[in-house]
């Protein structure tokens, strides 16, 4: 009888089948508001990275793909990424200038983020977290 996935689409006892308990404890207290665009962009994520730790590290979910980090944070308005190198984003911030805040740091508002294709959040992830 096959497995069945979990709420993040991992099937029990595959490299992420089960989150760190204190990752997903992260996941579970972030607003229901911003939830379903952490959601989005941890499956996106995964989607480029399947084989990508995940793990609690300053505090927030960093996935790890080799050398390579990518941390993905909530925040009072939305989520934020850290950690690409700032070659490495696929020309995601030259886009969106708006977006970003600092050295390394995207802020998205779910309203941001809706406008925002998953294959272009894909090509920054890829970029961000490629050997």
């Amino acid at each position: 009888m096959p497995e069945t996935a979990d709420r993040r689409g991992r099937v029990p006892g595959s490299h992420n089948a089960h989150a760190d308990q204190a990752v997903q404890d992260y996941i579970d207290a972030i607003a229901p508001e911003h939830r379903p665009l952490f959601d989005r962009l941890d499956r996106l994520i995964l989607q480029v990275r399947p084989d990508a730790a995940v793990v609690l590290s300053y505090q927030i979910p960093t996935y790890k793909a080799g050398r390579r980090r990518l941390f993905l944070g909530a925040w009072k308005h939305g989520v934020s990424l850290y950690g690409w190198p700032q070659d490495r984003d696929a020309g995601f911030t030259s886009r969106h200038p708006e977006l970003k805040t600092s050295k390394g740091t995207i802020q998205l508002r779910p309203e941001n983020a809706a406008d925002i294709t998953d294959d272009e959040f894909r090509d920054l992830f890829r970029a961000s977290l490629e050997a």
